[in-house]
């Protein structure tokens, strides 16, 4: 007798067909209760003022923790109160003038600046990019140009309310003190264009810088690092330029910090007085170089952040 063919069995393919495999049940639909959004597409507008908003408001710890609000907050009150205190003493001895001009202002608190930049623009942009969030932004009908320019806006914004508001509680106490409402007008006019100028320059020095990395820490000393070193190694060579007799050479060095390149703005094209060495105010030939190279730096600002983006959205 012959054994019948086992399956697997060597020459019983003849005998055996192909396996079946084990049904299951059919794929199914359930409908778990979401709807169709049927409200406004507000669109990239509405998302583009939502991001000014939101970092604006963070420029200031808004919408924060109260961790967040002290340091701003501080600086915030530190660089306020010499204006009420020139203010006070205008008022109290009927002085002819404040102490110091409005497009001098921002220059004198400079270091305090300096410091509320270097604190705020990492948390503006810093954060985005270490916790990996660009691409979300990127992901709604949100451009990189939009969401440059959505920073750079806010972070102008949020200087030009730290350095302008001393300068209207100066130009408000003038008026008080009965010091002259065309001369109080006047400067406090060209106090706000040195400040708008003085905002956006720095803006966009402290966000591009924030952006090369990640992390905040780094940040903040690349920025501090970006807006003091220059600035004192400037003023010592123009001391050093000055005390050789090339007055000249003075100006020209003025071009190489931002401090220095603000002081030389406000001086030729403002009326202010300067700090540079012997009161030197640019010739016209440096104070075009000026102008050009403050549109340079801001527009340079820009457009490097925007190729910074083109890469972090990926």
């Amino acid at each position: 007798m012959s054994a019948d063919p086992t399956p697997g069995a060597s020459g019983s393919t003849a005998a055996t067909g192909p396996v079946a495999p084990p049904r299951t049940p059919a794929a199914s639909i359930h409908n778990i209760g979401y709807r169709k959004y049927d409200g406004e597409r507000l669109g990239r507008g509405y998302a583009m003022r939502s991001l000014f908003v939101q970092s604006l408001r963070g420029a200031y710890g808004l919408g924060r923790s109260a961790k967040s609000k002290v340091l701003p907050m501080v600086l915030f009150g530190v660089v306020l109160a010499p204006s009420l205190i020139m203010v006070a003493i205008a008022v109290a001895t009927d002085a002819k003038e404040l102490p110091a001009e409005y497009t001098a202002y921002p220059l004198i608190m400079l270091p305090l600046i300096g410091l509320y930049v270097a604190a705020m623009a990492p948390q503006s942009v810093s954060r985005d990019l270490r916790f990996r969030t660009t691409p979300l932004y990127f992901s709604r009908p949100i451009e990189r140009t939009d969401y440059v320019i959505a920073k750079y806006s806010a972070m102008s914004v949020a200087l030009l309310i730290f350095v302008g508001t001393p300068m209207l509680v100066m130009y408000v106490g003038g008026l008080l003190a009965k010091l002259g409402f065309v001369d109080q007008t006047k400067g406090f006019a060209l106090g706000l264009v040195m400040a708008l100028v003085f905002s956006v320059l720095h803006a966009g020095i402290g966000l591009l810088v924030a952006a090369v990395t990640p992390r905040r820490g780094f940040g903040v000393a690349a920025i501090i690092g970006v807006l003091t070193i220059p600035y004192f190694a400037t003023t010592i060579m123009q001391f050093i330029v000055y005390d050789e007799g090339s007055r000249e050479a003075v100006s020209w060095l003025g071009l190489a910090s931002p401090g220095t390149l603000m002081d030389g703005f406000q001086s030729k094209f403002l009326d202010g007085s300067t700090d540079f060495p012997g009161s030197i105010v640019p010739s016209n030939t440096a104070g075009i170089c000026y102008l050009l190279v403050i549109a340079a730096v801001i527009a340079g600002s820009y457009l490097l952040l925007n190729a910074r983006y083109r890469k972090a959205g990926l």
